[in-house]
């Protein structure tokens, strides 16, 4: 039985670490994640995206599992979200990125970001 549903041993999750400026707010976020998730729904679906999920920092610390510190909050508390996708291929991520109807929105959530962007590739070990 797969972890996911369509995602295939060999697919690709990328992760996305986003800290909003201080302007902008989750919903600024979410705004424009959705018009990107919307995009490759739309025009990738049938070519290796297979889902996703936006996480945002909470606040809380465990205690219980973390080993540096013990904080009670994290600083970052509803300004650090991780854009989490599955695709079937590391190509097929690539190719939706150099879409035309891709990259107008990819750079409007961009503008949100006081860390620019950087999206790390893994594959799913189980």
């Amino acid at each position: 039985m797969a972890l996911i549903e369509g995602f295939n041993p060999d697919g690709v999750v990328t992760i996305n670490r986003v800290i909003l400026k201080p302007e902008y707010s989750t919903d600024d976020l979410e705004a424009r994640v959705a018009e990107l998730c919307e995009n490759v729904k739309t025009y990738h679906s049938d070519t290796g995206f297979i889902g996703g999920f936006v996480a945002m920092n909470s606040g809380q610390v465990s205690n219980e599992g973390s080993t540096v510190g013990q904080a009670v909050d994290s600083p970052l508390k509803d300004r650090e979200a991780l854009i989490v996708t599955f695709w079937q291929s590391f190509e097929d991520h690539e190719r939706s990125h150099r879409s035309e109807t891709f990259q107008p929105l990819f750079k409007k959530v961009l503008e949100l970001c006081e860390n620019g962007n950087e999206e790390i590739a893994y594959r799913m070990l189980w």
